[in-house]
């Protein structure tokens, strides 16, 4: 069954981002702030804010398009790259090469771990069941002597992606991975069975749905929006091609099923309380019952959804917000506090995706941190705070979700490194 809480007494706590029974009156307990429809916290100015201003410089945002485009000039996440990760498949079933195009010599014999396993802290063990740390991807060849084996010739990636998983999910460390290829177009349960057959028991997965039915507008190969999506929120699809597929290929390895929705049309984003309503709509059409332990999340992309009736809509429906650390959204402190809104002082499941470092540019984060084998620029302020939010998290029973990707800090298993010591520090 979907939701049931783990660890916990409280009826109405969602579990690992699930649907539960909401409280009688769950409008009953809304707290005095500021209007329901506004930013949480304070209005946001696109011209001064440092999470939405645009970028100059040699990392300079492009030209916008008033037609499609949101304000910021962003185009769709994940990117600015519509890319998948490399070494994830692509659109065409090939996999997406090296960065900066070369191809790895092949080595031979079995992808094997690294010789030490990064290993989970001692204070963690007791939580190992609902603490859920993984990376965004797993086939990276700058990764060898970390994850994988140092061996003699790296390997390719391509090789990574078909055979990296098993070794990548032998470190204690690493008891889950996100998918995001899925979100360029929908894979198919045997897909998903695959993965999940590379995995030991009690390994999760989390899944990104399809641009098809989180993303507004159509767009062209570069992440810019051509046309309205006559697909968008269209929950019948999404259950047909993403809720279904998902659930029967990935079975109890099935972590967080994610909707990640892109930014939105200047026409749209005029009027949050509409989109908001439209969302609730959608996530009511979805299944009710998943695999225990697993559920529902929502990201965002656009900080003015980020408002105190969202967090009511997610809160009634049973749905985790992703706290998404991302150039384009508020900092993470600003984004738990619209959680605490949510969980009504009683810790709920915690979802997050470490994306991208604050003032940089994805392509731009990319060249600088490649090959991703070290932390280059170390973010303590938003470990810290995440440390401290899941700490309190697991010790009220209830799962701690963390996605990192290597243009957080420089390397996405490092990154998980280092918080996980956090976490184990305030246990």
């Amino acid at each position: 069954m979907l939701g049931g809480s783990q660890g916990s007494s409280d009826a109405h706590a969602p579990a690992a981002g699930g649907r539960v029974g909401p409280s009688a009156d769950p409008r009953s307990d809304r707290r005095a702030g500021p209007p329901i429809d506004s930013p949480i916290d304070s209005p946001i100015d696109p011209h001064t804010d440092p999470c939405t201003k645009p970028r100059t410089g040699p990392h300079a945002d492009p030209p916008t398009d008033p037609r499609t485009d949101p304000p910021g000039g962003a185009p769709a996440d994940p990117a600015p790259d519509p890319r998948p990760e490399p070494g994830q498949l692509t659109i065409f079933g090939d996999v997406s090469p090296a960065v900066g195009g070369r191809r790895a010599a092949r080595a031979d014999g079995p992808v094997a771990p690294a010789a030490s396993p990064l290993a989970l802290p001692d204070a963690l063990l007791a939580h190992r069941a609902l603490l859920r740390l993984g990376t965004s991807s797993w086939s990276f060849p700058g990764w060898q002597g970390l994850v994988y084996e140092a061996a003699a010739l790296p390997f390719a990636e391509s090789r990574l992606s078909r055979e990296g998983l098993p070794a990548y999910a032998t470190h204690p460390l690493l008891g889950a991975v996100g998918i995001d290829r899925g979100f360029h177009a929908p894979m198919a349960e045997a897909e998903y069975a695959r993965y999940a057959a590379q995995v030991p028991e009690g390994f999760r997965f989390l899944v990104k749905a399809p641009g098809m039915v989180t993303d507004a507008v159509r767009r062209d190969a570069t992440g810019r929006g051509r046309e309205t999506n006559p697909d968008w929120l269209d929950a019948g699809l999404a259950v047909a091609r993403f809720v279904a597929p998902a659930s029967r290929g990935l079975g109890e390895r099935l972590g967080t099923l994610l909707f990640q929705f892109s930014p939105l049309p200047g026409a749209l984003l005029a009027d949050t309380a509409a989109w908001t309503a439209s969302l609730q709509r959608f996530l009511r059409a979805l299944p009710r019952t998943l695999v225990q332990g697993s559920g529902y999340a929502v990201e965002l992309r656009d900080p003015a959804l980020l408002t105190p009736r969202l967090m009511d809509v997610l809160h009634e429906e049973g749905v985790a917000y992703c706290v998404g650390i991302h150039d384009r959204m508020p900092p993470v402190e600003r984004q738990l506090r619209a959680l605490d809104r949510l969980e009504r002082g009683v810790r709920g499941p915690l979802v997050v995706r470490w994306t991208l470092h604050a003032g940089i540019g994805y392509e731009a984060a990319r060249a600088r941190y490649a090959p991703f084998r070290e932390l280059v620029d170390p973010d303590p302020r938003t470990r810290d705070a995440l440390a401290t939010r899941a700490a309190q998290t697991l010790l009220a029973g209830q799962p701690v979700t963390v996605i990192a990707n290597n243009k957080a800090e420089g390397s996405a298993p490092l990154t998980l490194a280092a918080l996980a010591a956090a976490i184990a520090a305030r246990c």
